[in-house]
């Protein structure tokens, strides 16, 4: 159904290939430096260099990743704090989150993307030794800020470095990011229960190592991206935002969708706790979401290439939305692993298309920045979910809960629509304007190790 929604829907996108990174601050054609043959979805790029450096950096940081998953029961049972205390430590790891990523976007457009995903990481690795090594509470409150501020930095700058390729090429790099730190957290959710045995404290170790090979792959394999942009004219992002209704309604939606869609991390282990399920039994259920993702994302961004991706991102929200709502008429364990099923599939559809459709929006100028806000949407989403959905768990009860995100995704596809004539003329804009040049590919180095 969700295919055949999308497909009835489906917008006929320029041929031309296009690049919004080639369009000057001042929106000017740049002129083509070089013949390109016109693009067709039958005729599909494969994935450059960059983009498989790109993906290695997401694999390693996100299988490393061991020490942010466990970080609660090591501040309860290692360092003896109270609950409370060790939620607001995580917490504030979070509200760092929300800061990394528009500081990533920010550097990103500042100093390069190469450079800040080389700070994120080398940060990363110093701040979680400092963590895992603090002993007084002042000096694990400010670790764990530094863990928030660098750990997500390589977020909006490695999206940014996507947008920066042509745009033909952007959907299929997204899916491959995607897919890669998937793998790699299921592959840090195996490790840590094996590692975890010899004490909480190799945890922070390998988590800092992986962040050293993280940054390593970037220095020998990852160019600097990044449109030249004179100094003269440099733009400050929020004057250009607030006169941008695009992006300030895809940025909204995005908001409220990771709000819904973060029920199924805090609400739904409470929900399926009070149905008699045991954690082991929720992280079996939950397993088949990277499992799904692992399998089924390569196919489903080879299905959805090309098409329209407001009508993508509309059905993926309605999705998510749906299978959300079927918590409140489920008890079993084969019912929630259906539930997660049917958002999973939704889950899928928005992550391929998200970073090509807030690309599109980007001008070449502000991409970083651009795409640091479109990645702080999930982290508000972060903050906003456990603390709405608790609140309604605990109030109204699981049957209101799962309404509330049934009819979310009713809106959220409505508000999807809405915005899609929009959402197409500035897809549609951007490969008028933009033609490719030198300019749009990676630049060459000729650093050792780094592919010209």
């Amino acid at each position: 159904m969700a295919i055949d929604l999308i497909e009835n829907n489906r917008f006929s996108r320029s041929k031309r290939g296009s690049n919004v990174g080639d369009m000057t601050a001042t929106s000017t054609q740049a002129p083509a430096t070089q013949g390109i043959e016109p693009w067709s979805p039958r005729a599909r790029p494969r994935p450059s260099s960059l983009v498989w450096a790109l993906t290695a950096t997401h694999f390693v940081s996100r299988a490393g990743g061991l020490a942010r998953s466990f970080l609660v029961l090591y501040l309860t049972q290692e360092r003896g704090l109270s609950p409370t205390t060790a939620g607001a430590v995580a917490a504030a790891v979070g509200v760092g989150d929300i800061g990394s990523q528009l500081l990533g976007g920010w550097l990103g457009d500042r100093i390069g993307r190469r450079h800040t995903m080389l700070v994120g990481f080398l940060g990363t690795a110093v701040a979680l030794v400092a963590l895992g090594s603090a002993e007084t509470m002042a000096a694990i409150c400010a670790a764990a800020v530094g863990v928030g501020l660098t750990a997500e930095l390589f977020r909006p700058v490695g999206s940014a470095a996507v947008a920066d390729l042509p745009a033909q090429e952007r959907i299929r790099a997204f899916g491959l990011l995607f897919w890669a730190a998937n793998l790699g957290f299921t592959v840090s959710a195996v490790a840590a229960g094996v590692l975890v045995r010899q004490g909480y404290g190799i945890l922070f170790w390998v988590n800092s190592a992986a962040s050293v090979l993280a940054a390593l792959i970037v220095w020998r394999h990852v160019p600097e991206t990044r449109p030249p942009t004179p100094t003269v004219t440099r733009r400050a992002v929020l004057p250009v935002l607030v006169r941008d209704p695009v992006m300030l309604a895809m940025a909204a939606i995005h908001v409220v969708y990771f709000t819904m869609f973060l029920q199924t991390f805090s609400t739904l282990p409470l929900v399926m706790a009070g149905d008699g399920y045991g954690p082991g039994t929720y992280g079996a259920v939950l397993a088949l979401n990277g499992i799904v993702i692992v399998v089924v994302q390569p196919v489903a961004v080879r299905l959805l290439d090309g098409r329209d991706t407001a009508s993508v991102l509309a059905v993926s929200m309605l999705l998510v939305g749906i299978g959300g709502g079927l918590g409140a008429v489920v008890q079993s364990g084969a019912g929630h692993a259906g539930s997660i099923l049917v958002w999973t599939l939704g889950q899928i559809g928005v992550s391929v298309m998200f970073g090509a459709a807030f690309a599109d929006l980007a001008p070449a100028d502000l991409r970083g920045r651009y795409m640091g806000v479109a990645s702080a949407t999930w982290s508000v989403g972060a903050v906003l979910g456990p603390l709405l959905g608790t609140v309604l768990l605990d109030h109204a009860g699981r049957t209101a809960l799962w309404v509330a995100c049934s009819a979310t995704g009713l809106a959220l596809f409505a508000a999807q629509r809405a915005v899609a004539p929009a959402l197409r003329r500035r897809s549609s804009a951007a490969a008028d304007d933009a033609r490719p040049t030198d300019a749009a590919r990676p630049a060459r180095t000729n650093r050792p190790g780094v592919p010209a």
